[in-house]
């Protein structure tokens, strides 16, 4: 599909950003338990980024009161290399004196991813016509699935050859590129009142998603499935692995892959079946969801590797079918002029439920088991799945 030149280099300016998250989360991991020795250590890491993602989810909204949405993502991409170049400098002398410094340099840079992400959705409507809107977000999330299925391996392969240092040096130039393809976008008109004070700043996108009936549904559904998708972190999929399956190390990077390879399957699908899509939009949410439950029910049950890995890749294809539509939903439930900070309040709620879930998740699978958990899951998403269902009058495109 033809798309203009802004989503192109959209897309193309958030790719090569997404390469460079990865890289960056390998090259981090990696120093941390080079330095500790410590898993507990490299797990405080997601801890870390989650906490700040959903404080830099909460006041975003303050910096769109002063900066243009466009050179607010090309900033925070710049402002990240600038962090990395800092880290490459830091990391040689970095000791356990100075370990902390490490988890200050992390903070700061998912601060500025929490406030890149909703700029990102909210650009996409605004470069993009309508009747296209489906399709961009089916090829958004089928380049970033990639990216994030090959960059794993690419990124853990490439320490064999390339010191931590230098791979933090890599990732610091693909956000310099990323930040000077992003400057090069059209600005995009967003112009909230200037009278607002700093409280209803924050809290407008709050307001809208309360008062807005389809948007409250959606973040009950997004609150609900959050707290279910936690079962596949890599902690608590490890001991799934050893466990339940009683199987080896290396299936637990089979299941990972496949679930991975299962959510590209699941956007390949909603971009090639777009039109078609677009025209039922709520029965696909439902579909998804339902279909994400029983499939999450079987996984937990099983005992046999290889049916999980076909369970593995069913969970991700079906979360897809469920998600492109219910972002469309989303991106056309409001004026363009409300998405940024609609976009910021869901994701504040998103990665603020996640850093919860995912504390609580671990206590219960030592509480219920490593399969209950899984069972659990499946339930929450057949909730979902009703939610969906009961509101699928007003899961529609409205605007």
């Amino acid at each position: 599909m033809k798309m203009n030149r802004n989503y192109n280099l959209l897309l193309t300016g958030q790719s090569l950003a997404n390469i460079g998250d990865v890289l960056y989360i390998v090259s981090i991991i990696y120093i941390i338990f080079e330095l500790t020795g410590s898993a507990t250590a490299a797990a405080f890491m997601p801890f870390t980024i989650t906490s700040s993602m959903f404080i830099s989810n909460s006041l975003t909204p303050l910096l769109m009161q002063r900066f243009n949405l466009k050179w607010l993502l090309a900033g925070s991409q710049m402002g990240k290399t600038i962090l990395l170049i800092g880290l490459a400098f830091f990391s040689p002398q970095l000791s356990m004196a100075n370990f902390y410094g490490l988890f200050l340099i992390i903070s700061l840079v998912a601060l500025l991813d929490g406030c890149a992400n909703p700029v990102t959705q909210s650009l996409i409507p605004n470069y993009v016509k309508s009747e296209q809107l489906l399709k961009a977000n089916g090829i958004t999330e089928t380049v970033t699935q990639l990216i994030q299925t090959a960059m794993w391996f690419v990124g853990s392969s490439l320490l064999i050859w390339l010191a931590a240092n230098e791979l933090v040096w890599l990732t610091a130039a693909l956000f310099l590129v990323s930040s000077l393809l992003l400057s090069f976008l059209d600005t995009v008109d967003f112009t909230p009142s200037s009278n607002q004070g700093k409280w209803k700043q924050i809290s407008q996108g709050w307001k809208t998603v309360s008062t807005s009936p389809v948007l409250k549904r959606i973040v009950w559904m997004d609150v609900l499935e959050t707290i279910a998708g936690t079962v596949w972190i890599a902690a608590i999929l490890y001991v799934f692995v050893s466990d339940a399956l009683f199987a080896d190390e290396k299936w637990w990077g089979f299941i990972n892959g496949t679930f991975f390879l299962g959510l590209i399957a699941g956007s390949l699908f909603c971009l090639r079946f777009s039109d078609w899509i677009e025209q039922k939009l709520s029965q696909f949410i439902f579909l998804g969801a339902i279909s994400s439950s029983l499939v999450t029910i079987f996984f937990g049950l099983t005992s046999l590797p290889t049916l999980a890995l076909f369970f593995s890749f069913l969970v991700g294809a079906s979360s897809q079918i469920k998600n492109i539509p219910q972002q469309m939903v989303v991106q056309t439930s409001v004026p363009k002029a409300q998405l940024p900070t609609v976009f910021t309040t869901l994701g504040a709620i998103g990665t603020g439920t996640f850093g919860i879930a995912s504390l609580l998740m671990g206590v219960l699978a030592d509480a219920f088991g490593i399969r209950g958990v899984f069972i659990l899951s499946g339930i929450l998403l057949s909730i979902v799945s009703l939610i969906a269902y009961k509101g699928r009058i007003l899961l529609w495109r409205t605007v």
